[in-house]
């Protein structure tokens, strides 16, 4: 090949670069527009002033399917319940999913403003009416640039994200079947405005719940001798669960045994005849989640019969599913840091620590082969902004575009740059595919 060969390869190389990265910020300076801006706001609004909990989410379900029935986009309803998944693009492979939960919580808001919510004890304390407002922005969006789209989008609206396992009810009913990659996302105040955070690995911790009833013989307070007291024995129940993070747990793989509940007597003078203890635990890796549950019990069954009581443990699976660790693929890592940094610019991209928290988008790492998920920044310099699941929880508006045109972004360009880099479950015959 002679240098103007060369030369001519290297600029339509170079073209491409700047037109891919030009894109991309082109897709927030959309999202910013005010028109699209105050469109995204509104909808946050109206599911503030309405919040629904798990599985109940029908008026948000309906708002959502109006919306998408107003952009043209083809969808399929319900799954668990009040779940929706669009369909934008091609509607063949590669598939890529981006997803939003849309449950509140049981929570009397605090914040005194236009759009406080309108039922009593429920509160979008936790952001989920900002991811789906920002997701219906991607999708309008995606469906603006549908005809650059080289495969197919998902967006997949889940409901019960806290705690009721909506993720893995829609992974039941087949809605992620030949998904090859899926990004979530979640609004957060402890990053600042305009910036975005992640890291590769382990981002959120799997979690549980256990509930411990150790039971002894009650009696008078001023004979302790004639009774076998539960309370002691709960006490030390609670002192040697801490020596499984002290004493057998790796220093460098992070885990937590926290007992929250300690129910016994109601009297002073009398010693009961069983205690309730009960707590949660979390790890970083399902081998280290599932030796803390299977320590947990041991030691509260062997340190209750030390004190001559007997125990018996529940971890609570029929009203609290066990959610695995949240792990970001590698390579998605990489393809995240790529198009955020075209968006936001590379100063605004940062890596942040793993957390305690637990997420169930987690369930989604198990069914697709990459899976990725991201922070979105609304720190505000001006004022603090509580925290989730707080009465006072307030939402920066000004994050919605940032989310909207990543999420956008980020299926954009794996769709066309990514999409066969990692094992296709979506290379299946057309005709599994005639709803889409």
């Amino acid at each position: 090949m002679d240098f103007s060969k060369h030369l001519l390869l290297l600029l339509f190389v170079v073209s491409v670069l700047f037109d891919s990265t030009n894109c991309s910020s082109m897709l927030l300076e959309r999202a910013k527009e005010p028109e699209f801006m105050d469109w995204m706001v509104g909808i946050r609004r109206r599911l503030h002033e309405n919040p629904e909990l798990g599985y109940e989410e029908f008026a948000t379900s309906e708002l959502i399917r109006n919306e998408l029935d107003s952009m043209g986009i083809v969808y399929k309803h319900p799954y668990a319940v009040t779940g929706i998944v669009g369909f934008i693009g091609t509607g063949k492979p590669p598939f890529v999913g981006l997803r939003a939960d849309m449950d509140a919580l049981p929570i009397q808001e605090g914040v005194e403003w236009a759009h406080k919510s309108k039922v009593p004890g429920k509160m979008h304390a936790c952001g989920h009416d900002s991811h789906v407002a920002m997701l219906l922005g991607a999708a309008k969006i995606l469906q603006e640039h549908s005809s650059e789209l080289q495969g197919t989008v998902v967006l997949i609206f889940q409901p019960a994200e806290e705690g009721g396992g909506g993720s893995k009810r829609m992974i039941d009913e087949g809605v992620v079947q030949n998904i090859d990659a899926m990004f979530g996302f979640h609004i957060t105040s402890e990053i600042p405005f305009g910036t975005v955070a992640s890291r590769p690995g382990p981002i959120m911790a799997g979690s549980g719940f256990f509930e411990a009833v150790i039971t002894g013989k009650g009696g008078h307070a001023a004979i302790p001798q004639h009774t076998i007291d539960p309370i002691i024995a709960a006490s030390n129940v609670i002192v040697s669960l801490q020596h499984l993070i002290s004493r057998e747990a790796d220093p460098l793989d992070s885990q937590v045994v926290t007992v929250a509940k300690f129910q016994g007597g109601s009297a002073y003078n009398v010693i009961p005849d069983s205690v309730t203890i009960g707590g949660t635990f979390r790890a970083f890796s399902k081998e280290s989640f599932m030796h803390l549950k299977q320590r947990i019990e041991e030691v509260i069954v062997r340190q209750a019969s030390v004190q001559r009581c007997n125990a018996t443990v529940d971890f609570l699976t029929d009203k609290h599913i066990f959610f695995p660790p949240t792990i970001n693929n590698p390579s998605l890592h990489a393809h995240f840091q790529k198009v955020a940094s075209d968006i936001v610019g590379p100063a605004n991209v940062r890596e942040c620590q793993p957390v305690m928290g637990a997420e169930d988008f987690a369930f989604f790492s198990d069914a697709v082969p990459a899976t990725y998920y991201y922070f979105v920044g609304m720190q505000d310099e001006s004022k603090s902004l509580a925290s989730v699941h707080s009465p006072f929880f307030t939402i920066n508006e000004g994050a919605l575009p940032y989310g909207a045109s990543i999420h956008a972004s980020l299926a954009l360009n794996y769709l066309s740059e990514f999409g066969n880099n990692f094992p296709n479950r979506g290379k299946v015959d057309d005709a599994s595919h005639d709803e889409l």
